[in-house]
């Protein structure tokens, strides 16, 4: 009978304590879903009620992963689910609890930022790409690069890694030839010339903007709006001025 409180199966072909890879892969899967759907409806219509509920949520996952059981937390519970008709592939658990601890501290600064404070700032954006990076190489590629980050700051390295990157040297070439780089180029390079043909011939953009509407001298308290929806220097100065505006609020 298994322990309540435990990081990792022991299984007697292994010396450490392992976990499935394919159901890791499916719950970061899972969060990344999460995350990107709460994510877009603050970047795109400024709306942040959904990243307060996805943090608590995110939160509570992480730490029933690391502080009491991988199985029951419930990312990992509908992860199994998924893929419990497939060959589970083991991995070493130590990584893993190293990786998912860095995602554990990134979910405390988006609950102290986002849920306790209401900040809004470029902080939060840095904080949230970073957890969709670790997220989409797990789910995408299987690469996990906290379990990289582990062998930075460990005497014993990493053992069972997913894919064998551990112990397998990749063969001369195996990432491509500069031929498939430079079809990969090719075809950026079309679809941004497509992309800019598409942003300059948009039928939608009205040919001309709407004349200012004249106003009665401004009140105290539309001054104070004004004041308030100051854009900041770092704003503009990496050309977040109209993202700004919506975070806050302002016209």
């Amino acid at each position: 009978m298994s322990l309540i409180f435990a990081f990792g199966e022991r299984r007697p072909e292994f010396p450490i304590p392992v976990l499935n890879e394919r159901a890791v892969r499916a719950a970061a899967g899972v969060v990344f879903f999460f995350a990107i759907v709460s994510f877009m409806n603050a970047w795109l219509i400024g709306n942040f009620q959904p990243t307060r509920v996805f943090v608590v949520a995110f939160l509570i996952d992480f730490t029933i992963r690391i502080f009491v059981n991988p199985r029951f937390a419930p990312s990992l519970i509908l992860g199994q689910w998924m893929v419990r008709k497939q060959q589970p592939e083991w991995v070493g658990a130590p990584q893993k609890r190293f990786a998912w601890a860095i995602g554990f501290v990134l979910a405390l600064v988006m609950l102290y930022l986002v849920v306790l404070r209401h900040v809004i700032g470029p902080i939060n954006l840095f904080v949230c790409a970073a957890c969709l990076v670790l997220l989409f190489f797990e789910t995408a590629f299987g690469i996990c690069i906290g379990c990289k980050v582990y062998n930075w700051f460990n005497k014993e390295q990493a053992q069972l890694c997913p894919g064998g990157v551990c112990e397998i040297v990749p063969e001369r070439g195996a990432g491509g030839s500069w031929a498939h780089a430079g079809v990969a180029l090719a075809f950026v390079g079309v679809i941004g010339a497509w992309t800019n043909h598409v942003i300059a011939n948009d039928p939608y953009v009205k040919a001309q903007a709407p004349a200012p509407v004249e106003s009665a001298a401004p009140s105290p308290a539309d001054a104070a709006e004004a004041e308030r929806c100051k854009v900041p220097d770092f704003a503009k100065a990496i050309g977040h001025e109209e993202k700004w505006k919506l975070h806050n609020s302002c016209k």
